[in-house]
Order: structure tokens, then sequence, then C-alpha cells
């Protein structure tokens, strides 16, 4: 960015967190409206991830400037919130080039920085992980003791993993300190009992500064010791819930409490971490933050101010609103979320379920009509599949909605709890095959591979809006069994997408177009791709055939059948992982049968894919219509 000297004077010299210790105390919140300026004129142009990060600006600069960072660990969870993070450690002249390839991870990831601690795209992992570190280093005598700090927000406590980690760090010796960044929102609004109960923690100002003079004086005195510790925290428990009437879940698993905080209170922030810092024992500061502070419009919407896209600085517009909305094709989960209204309006077993993605699954269309048949159980992708097969199991017909990404953590009830009693639970999976530049942590390139192990599973991907539609009809009304029907990320590609629903015959594709020299099978969306290839092929003398196989599992064996009695090279392509996929059913398949076809599969090799558009990564791994003409070619021996 030019001109950074000028605009952003204090800023511009810090290169290092190092560098932010130099200054007095009193420059500090100098230095975070310097990086809330810089974020606003950044994301407004380079879009991200801008409401957590604007919220937890002062928490960013407290934290480096209190700990010795990069010793010192910091890890952030999901990372929704660590562009200020960014910024201080070293990457501020390269931040233009955040999401993009090659360039900056939206996310914190080790392989960028010494100062990402632990790789963070999904919730609730920090604690676990940084009770990992602290063990680590008290085991390993580490001089002088290395300090650990989990930095758990956007809701990402709801999760399951989050109470597994502060369990076991109530039982375990260690020094962690935990520190929930508290704004009241996921990515929608948050929710659940969890929700309300931080919202109304009694621990008040005064009880805090009472209690912290308390503590400095006692230990001045070398009354407060590690002996004595446990006592004095048992009691200290049991007089404030005998006053308050309320047991603190925290302080009930023995893990010492501090807080709430405002955590946008820079001053206040830093002397309370000097405070706790070398405290001994697992202890959690619960600081409540302004999601998008410093920007009005943010913080009046924090939700659609998550990641906005490109807006004008001056007067808050979001451009994508400018734009004619009635002219575009709706997305995919659009296409979903009218679909599952429909067929909800006629069947009133129908219910649906989403793990804090109600607006980025487009569940809100249901919701916004039959609230009461829409259930949000935060971030609790685990929970939301076992729940499921709850409603199934005594007569509903619940719609798991989940981003592909998010549904892996949720594989073992998929399979224990859905598929072994072959429940009826329909799995309608999001950002299924490469998203973008949210990269490795998001990309759903595992999904048919993971999902297509499962028995008594059926797994399909339409190639369009109208076979989605038909699958969810299928799934809903024509079966009673576990289905699972992936989509990807973006635009449906047609306004004709409303077309009436038909029963989808289980385990059949349909031929796209005729040929006589290759025989190329697809699923899923990326038939678009190979579709122009077909043509791109034609133009260049090789006839080839498509076949849109719609099911991996079961898969059509007439088809298959059919391609491989031609004699002819079969090619298959997939938006996903070669490993276990479309190409990896189909191979085995003409092995048994006894044919021998020439064979070639193309899809995402075994690697994790980084950021970057949907167009450059699918060019970069071989699955864009030029790399699939020049295979058909190719496999035509022309």
């Amino acid at each position: 960015m030019a001109n950074t000297d000028n605009k952003y004077p204090l800023l511009s010299t810090i290169d290092s967190p190092a560098d932010l210790r130099k200054l007095p105390v009193e420059e500090l919140p100098r230095v975070c409206q310097e990086i809330r300026e810089f974020l606003i004129e950044e994301l407004s142009v380079h879009p991200g991830h801008f409401a957590s990060s604007m919220g937890a600006v002062e928490l960013t600069v407290a934290l480096h400037y209190v700990f010795d960072t990069p010793y010192d660990r910091i890890v952030w969870d999901v990372g929704h919130q660590a562009y200020g993070h960014k910024l201080l450690t070293g990457r501020r002249d390269r931040f233009s080039t955040n999401r993009t390839l090659g360039g900056l991870c939206g996310f914190p990831t080790p392989k960028e920085s010494e100062y990402d601690t632990f790789t963070a795209g999904h919730a609730s992992n920090s604690i676990s992980a940084a009770l990992g570190m602290a063990v680590a280093s008290a085991m390993q005598h580490d001089q002088p003791p290395r300090h650990v700090i989990a930095v758990i927000g956007d809701a990402s406590i709801s999760g399951g993993l989050a109470f597994e980690g502060l369990n076991n760090a109530a039982n375990t010796p260690n020094n962690l300190l935990v520190i929930l960044n508290d704004n009241d929102m996921s990515i929608d609004e948050n929710v659940g009992s969890l929700n309300s109960y931080l919202s109304n923690l009694t621990t008040s100002k005064k009880y805090n500064n009472f209690r912290y003079k308390l503590y400095r004086f006692l230990k001045h005195l070398g009354l407060a010791n590690d002996s004595i510790k446990g006592r004095i925290l048992r009691f200290n428990n049991s007089v404030k819930s005998l006053i308050s009437n309320e047991q603190n879940i925290f302080e009930g698993l023995n893990i010492r409490y501090f807080g709430p905080f405002d955590g946008n209170d820079l001053l206040r922030l830093i002397s309370v971490l000097q405070d706790i810092k070398d405290m001994q024992g697992p202890r959690l500061l619960h600081l409540r933050t302004i999601k998008g502070k410093g920007y009005e419009p943010a913080e009046k919407n924090p939700s659609e101010w998550h990641a906005p896209g490109k807006f004008d600085i001056h007067t808050g517009e979001r451009l994508d609103n400018i734009e004619d909305n009635s002219q575009k094709p709706p997305k995919y989960q659009e296409v979903f979320g009218e679909t599952l209204l429909q067929l909800a309006k006629k069947d009133p077993k129908i219910v649906a379920i989403s793990a804090a993605m109600l607006s980025g699954t487009s569940i809100s269309i249901m919701q916004k009509e039959m609230p009461d048949r829409v259930f949000d159980v935060g971030i609790s992708e685990g929970h939301a599949v076992t729940f499921a097969g709850g409603l199934a199991k005594d007569g509903m017909k619940p719609v798991v909605g989940i981003y592909s990404s998010f549904l892996q953590r949720a594989y073992d009830h998929i399979i224990h709890d859905v598929c072994i009693q072959k429940l009826h639970v329909t799995f309608c999976i999001d950002r299924g095959g490469i998203v973008g530049e949210d990269g490795a942590t998001h990309h759903g390139l595992l999904d048919l591979a993971y999902l297509n192990a499962v028995p008594n599973l059926i797994v399909s991907a339409p190639a369009d809006p109208a076979t989605l539609r038909n699958l969810m009809y299928t799934a809903l009304e024509c079966q009673d069994a576990p289905f699972a029907i992936r989509y990807p990320r973006g635009s449906c590609g047609t306004l004709d997408w409303d077309t009436p629903m038909t029963s989808q015959p289980i385990g059949k594709g349909r031929m796209l177009s005729q040929g006589t020299d290759v025989m190329l099978l697809s699923i899923g969306t990326i038939s678009e791709e190979c579709t122009k290839a077909v043509a791109m092929a034609a133009e260049k003398g090789v006839s080839c055939a498509h076949y849109d196989m719609i099911f991996l599992k079961p898969i059509d064996e007439d088809m298959l059948r059919n391609a491989a009695n031609t004699g002819k090279p079969i090619i298959t392509v997939e938006d996903g992982t070669l490993n276990g996929g479309l190409g990896s059913a189909v191979a085995p398949w003409l092995l048994r049968h006894g044919y021998h076809n020439p064979m070639a599969m193309l899809g995402i090799d075994d690697k994790f894919v980084e950021h970057g558009t949907v167009a450059q990564l699918k060019q970069l791994n071989g699955i864009d219509p030029e790399s699939i003409t020049r295979q058909i070619i190719k496999s035509a021996g022309k």
C-alpha cells in the first residue's frame, strides 16, 4: 500500500511485536485506531472477514504487548479475529494479497509465520491445542517459563471440543490462560443457553476489583502460593455461589475465572493481563467486545458484516447490494433453501437443522416462515447429526444443512448415530468441492470419499439446480434411508431454477452427450467444465460421450457397463479428492467385471489445496475445461 508511513505513522514502524513493545503504553490506543483504519481501507477493496477482527483490535494489541511472542504462544480459534495479529507480525505490507493465490492465507497458519502457532480455520480447537503446548512446555522445562494463551471467540466456546479441552485443563497440571472473546455472535446470532449464561454472569466490576486488590495484597505478604491456592479457590467459589445463588460454570471446573471485562478498554485490559499472566494453574479471562467496533455500519449489523465483500468506506454501502440481483442466478444454497421451504410446506414432518450457519446454508429461508421447525444448534456439528438421528428415530424427516468441511467433524455421528440404524436423515452438504479464497481448511474436497465408505448411505451430487431439487424431493418423499446431497458454493447458473420436482431413480445417471472416441464420466457440477471440454474436443475432431453419474453410491452399473462395452478409453472427472472418489469407485468396478479399458482420472491429488479463486484452483489442479480437453485428446490418441 502506498504512503503507509504518512497514513499510519505508528503502524508503519511495527514490523514485529518487539517493535510494538518499544512503544509507551499511552501510544497504544493510537496504534489500535491505525489498525482499524488500515483494515477498513484494505478490506473495502480486498474482501475478507471484517467485523470479528475489528472487534478484537485492543485484545490483539494487548496480547502482543504483554506477552513475549513468538516465544509465548497465542493460539487463535477460527482465525476470523486475527487480521490485526497479521498486521503486527510482519505481514502488513503483504496484507493486500490476503486470500489471493500465492498471497496471505485468510486464517492463521504455521506455514506462513512463526507467530501463527496452530492451524485455525474450524471452530473450538484452540483450548485443546493450547493445553497441549502448555503441557509440552512444562514437560520440557522451558526457561523462562513459556506462557500459552488460547483466544476463543465468535461463539466457538459452544463447540463440544472446547468443553473437552476445558475439562482436561481442569484435571491436568498446567498454566494455560484461556481468553473468551465474547461478542455475542458467531456468524449468525449466537444461540443456546450458554450464550444466555455468558451474557448474564453476575461477576461484577466491584467484585473483580476487590479480588485483584486482595490477591496482590496476599501475594505481597507471601500468603498467596500454590500450596493454598486450591483451597482458597474452592472457598472463594463457594462463597460467591452462596451470595449470588449462581455457580460459575468455569469455576465449577476449578478453572480460575476473571471477568467479564470490557475487551475494548485497552489500558484496563493490559493491566488485567499483567496481573494474571504469571498466576499458576488454568485461568479463563472473559472479555466482552463489540463485533465490528470502530465502523458504525458493522457495529449496527455484525452478521452482515462478518464477511461483507467490497464496500464503500464513506457510505457503508456493500457493493454487492448495488447490483440488480433480480437478474442474477441464485446461489446453490438459495436453491436448496427455497426448495426446502416448498417441500416443508407440503410435509409437516420435515424439519431443518443448522450448526450456526442459518444464513450461510439458506436454512434461514425456512426459518422465517416456520421458526418452530428449524433448529440452530450452534457450533456443534456432531450434536446436529445425532439430534437429527433422534428426530428420525421417532418419525420426523430431518434435513441437516452443513458445509462440507465442517461436516467432517461429525463423521462418527454419521456412522454410529444415523447409518448403522439406517435412519431417514437427509444431509444437504453445502460448499462441496473447491470453494476458493478461504483455502485448505474450507475446501469441500473429501466429502464424496469419506461418505462413500459408509454403509447404508446414499451419496449423490447434482450437476444442476433441477437435479438438486429432484434429489431433495427423492430423499425426503421417496426414500426412508440416509441420503447425502452434495453441491457447491456459488451461482447455480440459471434464472430458470424453480422447476417441477420429480423422483430421481436411485443409482441412475444420465447421458448428456453421445460420442465414439472417449467415454467421459463426471459427478456434480464439474459437469459444466466437462460439457465445455467435450465441445472443445469436438472442434479438434474428437468425439466424446459424456455421462453424468449423479450417484456415487449406489453407482450406475448399467451406465458403467455401457461405457466399458465400447472398449474405448474412460475418463472420470470430479471436483474432489481422487482417493476414494468417483475414479476410485469406477476403476475397481471395471477390474471386477473383467474390463480393461484405458482409464484416466482427473480430480484433486493427495494434497491440501491452498487459497485462490475457484477458476485459478481448478486450472492448477487440472479440472478446468482446457485441462479436461487435453486429456480427452490424449486418451483418444489424437
